[in-house]
């Protein structure tokens, strides 16, 4: 392609890249691509082919070729990672095309940081980080999977257990130089990060996440380091670990077993408000007159604020929490422990 053509494409504007390409595409492939698309990038790609005129064969070309190598990298990133990516594109275009690319694809698509270590297993990544500081522990479990995160948190020493699981909780907004510099220790060749902006991971719904994942012993360690030292973000976690739509991961003799605990007209205030589902489960585990009695409640109570539900859900959750520490109930969260003998 003439260096001319070059500096015309690289002159264009994302959304007019996305419309030459749609042109060449054609009408039935861009309908396609056009379904998964939001009603105003429907409307701003419109607009922008209405208003394309003229577009050389070469441009075109370019354009598509461009579309083409990005759509590669993207799928050897997800392969393998940056690295891998930019050692195969090296090879098929050149080291200086394969830096242009990725460049391109990392500025569009913000790659997390540490995707290079998604797909390492757990027990490498374990013995890889064990012995840093807690704060780079937390930062790296941040942002990987609940599952890989929890397989790491279940083996770390228990001292260093409660301790990682506060920094994620108290996380909030970390900058990205911090999170280049970690990444560098973690792999070498791993490309500088691409969103500029401070990146928010972290904080009570993550630990959350990994703590209904850990088995059960690692989770009580945690959460009773927390109770002593920090009370109201252990209560805040525990509030979150478990809502009132889990229920439905409760058997039924534990479903009648909490039910026995609730007063019927808290019973069918919480229930205003919950999903088919949920109002389900709980009525085939009534009897059926009171699963009726129940209904005819709902039925005549009229309308409810939604913060009297969600009281009414919270009441029960916390029944629920109660007999789970007393041992009348098993909430399966994962793990290894859930054998009941």
């Amino acid at each position: 392609m003439a260096a001319n053509e070059d500096s015309v494409i690289a002159d264009l504007s994302g959304v007019e890249k996305a419309a030459i390409l749609l042109i060449a595409l054609g009408p039935e492939k861009s309908a396609i691509i056009f379904k998964h698309l939001k009603e105003d990038e429907i409307e701003q790609l419109t607009l922008e082919i209405a208003n394309t005129r003229s577009i050389s064969s070469q441009v075109k070309e370019g354009v598509v070729d461009e579309f083409y190598e990005i759509c590669l990298a993207q799928q050897y990133i997800s392969e393998g990672g940056i690295g891998y990516a930019t050692d195969l594109l090296e090879k098929a275009l050149g080291a200086e095309k394969a830096r242009d690319v990725i460049g391109r694809l990392t500025a569009s698509l913000q790659v997390r940081p540490f995707e290079f270590i998604r797909k390492t297993d757990a027990t490498q990544l374990l013995n890889f980080i064990q012995d840093e500081h807690p704060q780079t522990i937390a930062l790296i479990l941040a942002y990987l999977p609940s599952s890989q995160a929890a397989a790491i948190v279940s083996s770390l020493a228990q001292d260093k257990q409660a301790d990682v699981a506060k920094r994620i909780a108290q996380m909030d907004r970390t900058s990205p130089d911090v999170i280049k510099e970690v990444e560098k220790v973690l792999e070498r060749k791993l490309a500088s990060l691409v969103n500029q902006d401070y990146t928010i991971v972290g904080g009570v719904d993550a630990i959350v996440e990994i703590l209904n994942t850990v088995d059960r012993g690692t989770e009580k360690n945690i959460m009773e380091t927390l109770d002593i030292e920090e009370p109201e973000l252990a209560d805040e976690i525990r509030h979150k670990m478990f809502v009132f739509e889990d229920i439905l991961s409760l058997d039924n003799r534990s479903i009648q077993r909490v039910l026995r605990e609730v007063d019927n007209n808290e019973l069918a205030i919480s229930l205003k408000g919950a999903n088919e589902d949920v109002q389900n489960v709980i009525f085939e585990n009534l009897s059926s007159r009171l699963a009726s009695m129940i209904k005819e409640d709902m039925e005549f109570m009229g309308p409810v604020r939604m913060k009297d539900v969600e009281d009414a859900q919270q009441r029960i959750v916390n029944i629920i929490r109660k007999l789970e520490e007393s041992g009348d109930i098993v909430i399966s969260r994962g793990g290894g422990d859930e054998i009941i003998v």
